[in-house]
């Protein structure tokens, strides 16, 4: 593992950006020059003297990987170092110290700097900062203490001693995600609430880009103040025009860029210098040209602005208090759904639909290429916005998928979050050796993400409407058991094989809510679910049918499906029936036009959505049901493990890597070292090379053994022929032996000899790491079968053991696995625990590209590694939590 050295963009406080980046020899002057450019009250308070500087040689340097410089820098400009030295006496201990320029400080360039070297040292091994710091130094402590890392304080003399535990835990998380969510809403103003806005490009023709965005900011009646750049006009839709940027006379919060991509460049440069804090590049064609791109990117960092784009359709802020149109599309309707797209074509398609039935957009941005503004950041918004009630996502890649969980998560927690999946072929899965990898497609790892973060994820844009809708319209179910109620004996058994299919359950009415519904409807109906009116059904006998399933303690949700006949419409008492509040109402409407319509409950202003078919409704309730169950669920707890030594298990990791710089499968004996300093429970073995050796760890076994091939190019021993279990004589295990060499011939290295455990079911439980999304856990069937049931749940790290029971019904077998097998709690513990812990280890060991362990056996009361395998690969090592920018 090794730490990524490349500078870091970030945000402060006050939303401006600086770069981090890790300091070395070479800057020793600059670093020198900074302290003595510190006012001499500052200079004390950090080198508890105000007389010279250290010599520079001295202030950066590193007698090992615990000794740490960090600086900020404006531009280029430093602006701040925090530094940490490890001590001789215990290398998991170092010291800091940090600084930042007098005119820098109470912007959280100190904190900033602090989490970075955290970050940095924990990966180096360092477990705690220590630091003293004299009762002046107020800044100094004060940063120390809000960074929410556990502290300890001591000393009331003329110092201050302070220790610092470096493990992100408890309140750190929260303190950090918090910071973010601050300073990225501060920066997104510029974007999404600009108090002044520049189009250039904006051409005289209706034809032009530019002209259409700058009549849409007119239309729009934009808050602010509104200017152009044309050259050849001196207004264009009634706003006044500049010459070029270079005109600007003050710095503007927006630059909307609508000129060819050849110009792009140079025009974003003039930008950055005449202050401008964010651009909204419209023009396409830059991501294709690399020196274009990338002299968009350069200026954009040079400036630390921040920027939507290239290549997308535009901004949208309904507020009253902004009136933001930066696009060329259709007018957006104002509502409480924020949106946020790759594609701008799906969100007109969205906003269209979106429109139509009446409820519209808070907030719209499409990312189109999305080198800087992404959704992230739009989740961090969403989450400070009051006027946005669901969140709507289109997204073909995720910048940080680790962070988008986390955001997507605290979101989901406040407000629904829907997404239509995207770019989820598995034709880029890459042929895998492990059981584990094999199943990790990209859809699966998507899918993953999103059901830990409580994200409801579709497949189409009709689905995703039908499902906003539901969800703006009605109140989630508590449950599953689903009452339908129909016109057409056909229509109730569509809709009641379309609930069953979607997971929703037909609920069992009780014997009292069908003596009601015998005496509210025409004789011939069937009051068992699905309930049929019959066809000559009045509206008012349909609405008290449905008031009588909705009262029914046994039902959740209720789905009306009617058709209209030469008979009878009962269609209107649907609106009848939902005017009471209670548990939702879905309605099927055959024959409309529309996939989904709203219908208004008079004088309650409720609204009850409308399908055109009955799958569409049943697919929105089990969304619904899902959504209720998430948000009901036990968070789980991902807390600290007992019995790790992640020091031993990196260890050994490290020492392969040394020996073994492009990675490979570890030896077996490595591999139960790795899995031991987890505290995995695993059967120990021996490695024999010859009769002599492998019965002498027979007899010392004391019991029946299994024994295993060890041979080059042999992963999946049980398939190549090289187990042999139950093996209770001497005769038996030479044998074994003698087998293994005529098989395997020169390739065979050994021969693994393990104590027989007694028999159980047997389960994989494995981890691939994904350089975005991080490691996934997948938990299955074991043993030979495992490759024929292909019957397996995926969780991404970090995982609570919440997560892991869940796993363990996720997959068909699971739900029965511990039927009659002993004390079932213990066992079920046992490996919800082995789980977690597989969990733990791919999260804090980053080489680990595959593990499997197959097959876990489950015991009466526990369960136990039976075979193993690990393979590792260089990593450079990231931590999901920072705050960076993500280019």
């Amino acid at each position: 593992m090794c730490v990524d050295p490349r500078p870091v963009r970030a945000l402060l406080v006050d939303g401006t950006i600086i770069r981090v980046r890790a300091l070395d020899e070479a800057d020793a002057q600059l670093v020198a020059g900074f302290y003595r450019d510190l006012p001499v009250y500052d200079r004390y308070l950090r080198f508890f003297s105000a007389g010279a500087v250290p010599p520079a040689e001295d202030l950066v340097a590193s007698r090992g990987p615990t000794d740490l410089s960090l600086g900020a820098f404006r531009g280029d400009e430093l602006i701040g170092v925090a530094q940490c030295c490890g001590t001789r006496t215990d290398p998991s201990t170092a010291e800091v110290a940090l600084a930042v320029a007098h005119g820098e400080q109470a912007l959280g360039v100190g904190t900033l700097l602090l989490e970075h070297l955290a970050s940095r040292a924990r990966r180096s091994g360092v477990r705690r900062f220590v630091a003293d710091v004299l009762p002046e130094n107020e800044r100094v402590r004060q940063v120390l203490t809000d960074v929410g890392l556990p502290m300890w304080r001591s000393g009331d003399g003329g110092e201050v001693s302070v220790e610092l535990d470096l493990a992100p835990a408890g309140g750190y998380p929260a303190a950090l995600a918090a910071r973010e969510e601050r300073a990225d809403i501060r920066s997104l103003a510029a974007v999404l609430a600009p108090r002044s806005v520049l189009v250039v490009g904006a051409g005289r023709g209706s034809d032009s880009v530019g002209h259409a965005v700058l009549r849409n900011l007119v239309r729009a009646g934009f808050a602010g103040r509104l200017l152009a750049v044309n050259p050849h006009a001196t207004q264009v839709c009634g706003v006044d025009c500049l010459r070029s940027v270079n005109e600007l006379t003050e710095p503007v919060d927006l630059a909307v860029l609508c000129v060819p991509a050849s110009a792009v460049p140079k025009v974003a440069e003039q930008c950055g210098r005449r202050g401008v804090r964010a651009l909204l590049v419209i023009s396409s064609g830059l991501s294709g040209v690399p020196a274009l791109a990338t002299g968009l990117l350069d200026a954009v960092r040079r400036h630390g602005m921040r920027m939507v784009g290239p290549n997308c359709l535009g901004v949208v802020n309904t507020d009253p208090a902004v009136r933001l149109d930066a696009t060329f599309a259709e007018p957006a309707p104002a509502g409480d759904v924020g949106l946020v797209t790759q594609s701008g074509g799906v969100a007109v398609a969205v906003q269209h639909e979106l429109g139509r039935l009446g409820l519209g957009v808070s907030t719209a941005v499409s990312t189109g290429d999305k080198y800087d503004v992404s959704g992230n950041d739009l989740l961090l918004w969403w989450h400070g916005d009051e006027r946005t009630r669901v969140a709507v996502l289109h997204l073909e890649s995720f910048g940080n998928p680790r962070k988008f969980s986390r955001f997507a998560r605290r979101l989901a927690e406040r407000m629904p979050v829907v997404t239509v999946r995207s770019g989820s072929s598995a034709a880029g899965q890459r042929a895998a050796a492990s059981h584990s990898a094999s199943t990790a497609t990209p859809r699966v790892t998507r899918d993953a993400l999103f059901r830990q973060a409580g994200v409801l994820a579709v497949d189409r844009i009709d689905e995703l409407t039908e499902l906003v809708a539901t969800l703006s319209w009605q109140p989630l179910p508590a449950g599953r058991r689903t009452a339908i109620v129909a016109n057409a004996g056909g229509i109730g058994v569509l809709a009641a094989d379309a609930c069953e299919a979607h997971g929703l359950t037909v609920a069992l009415l009780s014997d009292r809510t069908q003596r009601r519904l015998r005496r509210l409807l025409p004789q011939g109906a069937a009051t068992a679910n699905p309930v049929d009116t019959s066809a000559v059904v009045s509206p008012d006998a349909l609405a008290s049918a449905v008031s009588a399933v909705r009262a029914d303690p046994g039902v959740d949700a209720v789905l009306v499906a009617t058709a209209a006949t030469v008979l009878a419409d009962p269609f209107p008492g649907v609106a009848s029936a939902a005017a009471e509040k209670g548990i939702p109402v879905v309605a099927v409407r055959l024959g409309q036009a529309e996939h989904v319509t709203g219908l208004s409950v008079p004088g309650t202003g409720a609204t009850v959505p409308v399908f055109a078919d009955t799958a569409a409704a049943a697919t929105a309730l089990a969304w619904a049901a899902t959504r209720g169950e998430w948000l009901a669920r036990p968070r789980g707890t991902v807390g600290p493990l007992s019995g790790i030594d992640d020091g031993r298990a990196g260890g050994v990791v490290a020492r392969f890597l040394a020996g073994h710089p492009e990675g490979g499968w570890l030896e077996p004996a490595q591999v139960q070292d790795v899995l031991e300093a987890f505290g995995l429970p695993v059967v120990r073995s021996t490695l024999v090379d010859g009769r002599a050796e492998a019965v002498a760890a027979y007899t010392a076994a004391g019991r029946p053994v299994a024994m295993k091939a060890v041979a080059d190019g042999v992963l999946h021993k049980a398939a190549a022929g090289g187990v042999r279990l139950g093996l209770d004589s001497v005769d038996s295990v030479c044998r074994a032996v003698a087998e293994f060499s005529a098989l395997f011939g020169p390739r065979l290295r050994g021969c693994l000899v393990q104590p027989m455990v007694p028999a159980g079911p047997e389960l994989l439980v494995g981890a691939t790491s994904d350089p975005s999304f991080g490691p996934l856990v997948t938990l299955g069937l074991g043993g030979t079968v495992t490759d024929l049931a292909a019957d397996r749940a995926h969780r991404l790290v970090p995982l609570s053991d919440v997560d892991a029971e869940e796993m363990l019904v996720a997959f068909h077998a699971g739900a029965r696995l511990f039927d009659g097998h002993g004390d079932s709690a213990a066992a079920r513990a046992a490996v919800v625990d082995a789980v977690v812990r597989v969990g733990h280890l791919a999260e804090q060991l980053p080489d680990v590209a595959e593990l499997d362990l197959n097959p876990l056996v489950v015991g009466a009361d526990g369960c136990v590694v039976v075979d193993a395998r690990i393979r590792v690969v260089p990593a450079v090592a990231t931590d999901p939590m920072l705050r960076a920018l993500g280019f």
